[in-house]
């Protein structure tokens, strides 16, 4: 799933240490607007400290997620686990130009005199 957001907030890191050894995770909160409502929405990313550090708050970024639930104890919790971020493109690409020849040259046609309307045959 993807949705387009802006980083409201970044929480602290968290580590530990598992039988698969050290891990890190940290929280970011993103406002989502879904038309006329603001959303937020915290993501997790796990062992990605490097792309939390790229991260602003303020900034505006179009967010890849996946989203899943589990059962512990009778209670279902929800992670949503980020695994590609991308800062939003301001300004669109402009479209490329076609090939225009350059400025001051004149085409091929104008290197000969007009006619003058004496002169055409009919």
């Amino acid at each position: 799933m993807e949705f387009e957001g802006t980083v409201y907030r970044i929480m602290p890191v968290t580590k530990g240490t598992s039988a698969r050894g050290d891990w890190q995770r940290q929280d970011v909160v993103f406002d989502m607007n879904d038309g006329s409502f603001t959303r937020k929405i915290c993501v997790t990313f796990f062992n990605k400290p490097d792309e939390v550090a790229r991260l602003h708050e303020g900034a505006t970024y179009q967010v890849s997620v996946n989203i899943e639930s589990r059962e512990y104890n009778g209670r279902w919790y929800t992670d949503i686990r980020a695994w590609r971020i991308q800062p939003k493109q301001e300004a669109q690409a402009a479209a490329p130009m076609p090939d225009m020849p350059p400025i001051g040259e004149e085409p091929s046609y104008a290197a000969a005199p007009a006619a003058e309307a004496d002169d055409l045959p009919f």
